[in-house]
């Protein structure tokens, strides 16, 4: 029976939600499966990603072929490193604890990137919040600005013209 890592669709229209699952190559997109090996959620920023590493690393090392998109998500979270360093120490070119060793830094290192990515998020968000709260202030101010000051307009606007209407009367006695 040929097997496929690959996505089941949930949720509702406009708001998907995956689980990632091990299923017949035959069996429709969303029927029957094997077993659920995790979820996914687009809909967040960064994507949520659960993951049975090692359910998914059995069944890779069983033969399963991960679609296009089920492959990427297995390596973003290590299943596909870890089926790699195990052939390796199947194959004799590493121990099991320098593989473990190997993956546990590379884990580590994914979790700081993670980590920053989340970071570097709510600090857009704050910044675009205290952005908007400026420009909701300057507004306000000139709004305010521009219903305070008419009455100081309109008494320089008499003297002003008062001052204009001597100046061409005394041109038109020349």
């Amino acid at each position: 029976m040929p097997v496929k890592i690959r996505l089941q669709r949930h949720g509702k229209k406009g708001k998907p939600f995956y689980w990632i699952v091990a299923a017949d190559a035959r069996a429709k997109r969303d029927g029957k499966f094997l077993e659920k090996l995790g979820v996914y959620n687009p809909n967040t920023n960064p994507a949520t990603i659960e993951l049975d590493v090692d359910g998914s690393v059995t069944w890779l090392q069983n033969g399963a072929q991960p679609t296009e998109t089920a492959k990427r998500l297995l390596s973003y979270k290590g299943a596909m490193l870890k089926n790699h360093l195990a052939g390796g120490v199947r194959k004799g070119a590493l121990t099991e604890e320098q593989a473990e060793e190997k993956f546990n830094a590379w884990l580590e290192e994914k979790a700081n990137k993670v980590a920053s990515k989340k970071g570097d998020l709510s600090k857009a968000e704050e910044k675009a919040k205290a952005d908007a709260l400026a420009a909701e202030k300057a507004t306000n101010e000139a709004r305010i600005a521009a219903n305070q000051p008419e009455p100081e307009v309109v008494a320089d606007a008499e003297d002003a013209p008062g001052a204009d209407a001597e100046t061409p009367a005394g041109d038109s006695e020349e």
